[in-house]
């Protein structure tokens, strides 16, 4: 396992953080899925449909076995009712284009496990059971057993827009109407930092808004600057800020020794000792940091900037780009 998968499922196993990202999924941002209720669950999906034959004593070669991110088990209280469920994620720095295969062979194997598991319970605990049909006897699966639904989320850790299918159906070959009527579509569902709004973005309650915000302006130095200006949310748990330093490269301190991380000052260290080293030459701190104040304001080009300064534009804008996110 990479290190980027290291850290990310770390921090996703987190029941607040697994919790908000479902309620922002499920129910709008609504405190829904009680983070108390969550209980972590094998990720190995094993599966032989329907169970294991009466006479067969160890499983055959029709055996599958996958592998998930996190599953957990949740029960969500609405309306007096108690739903039991099953929620799995899925982490993805790298875009997908097979991801509702991927994700529907999960969910498939995760049924086939509950159908599988109630059967060998029902072999275990036979004299306790009404009498059964030969189909249930033979399938092990009794007419009013019930499945959990299962639900799972895929979680984008990249900048760049998720650009592959969303469902089976548009990784067909062929849209032909008539027979489309007849394929069974999948579809998963997808938290991608790229398309979120800034009211998408309010509906996280945990540091995963903070996280999928700095990942959604990597790549933008004054949106980025303007997040971390005074913002008082940037004060993260260090699980969070391992996960913005190793998703986007940004060349911050993370102390094992702190539970909480201030981006702010964390981003400002690191360019007081770029500048300690001398990364940025030829002319005063102070005076820079004015050149860098004057082209934010629109009172100097960055050609003009960097005129002042000796520099070139590119050496300017390489040593202004970490910069310019101080506010």
């Amino acid at each position: 396992m990479g290190k980027v998968d290291t850290v990310t499922k770390a921090y996703m196993r987190k029941n607040n953080i697994f919790a908000d990202a479902f309620n922002y999924l499920i129910y709008d941002g609504k405190p829904v899925v009680n983070p108390e209720q969550l209980r972590e669950l094998d990720t190995t999906e094993i599966a032989l449909p329907f169970g294991l034959r009466e006479n067969e004593k160890s499983p055959s070669n029709d055996l599958v076995q996958k592998y998930r991110d996190i599953l957990k088990s949740a029960v969500v209280m609405q309306e007096d009712e108690a739903a039991y469920i099953l929620l799995g994620i899925e982490n993805q720095t790298d875009i997908h284009y097979a991801m509702p295969v991927r994700n529907m062979i999960y969910d498939a194997l995760q049924y086939g496990k509950q159908v599988a598991d109630t059967a060998a319970n029902h072999r275990k605990n036979d004299k306790s059971f009404r009498k059964c049909t030969s189909g249930e006897y033979l399938f092990g699966f009794y007419k009013e057993d019930v499945l959990k639904p299962v639900v799972t989320l895929v979680i984008h850790f990249g900048a760049d827009e998720w650009d592959a299918p969303l469902s089976l159906y548009e990784m067909m070959g062929t849209q032909n109407e008539k027979l489309m009527h007849y394929v069974q579509d999948y579809q998963i569902h997808l938290i991608d930092p790229a398309k979120l709004t800034e009211e998408d973005l309010k509906k996280f309650t945990s540091s995963l808004r903070e996280v999928i915000e700095y990942i959604k302006y990597s790549k933008d130095k004054e949106k980025l600057s303007r997040i971390l200006k005074d913002n008082s949310r940037m004060l993260i748990d260090r699980e969070a800020a391992l996960v913005i330093k190793t998703i986007t490269n940004t060349a911050i301190e993370i102390s094992e020794k702190e539970e909480k991380i201030d981006m702010c000052k964390a981003i400002d260290d690191m360019l007081s000792e770029r500048e300690a080293k001398g990364e940025i030459r030829g002319i005063e701190i102070g005076e820079f940091r004015m050149l860098v104040k004057q082209v934010k304001k629109g009172r100097l080009t960055i050609e003009e900037a960097a005129e002042d300064a000796a520099m070139s534009v590119e050496e300017f804008r390489n040593v202004t780009d970490d910069m310019l996110k101080e506010g």
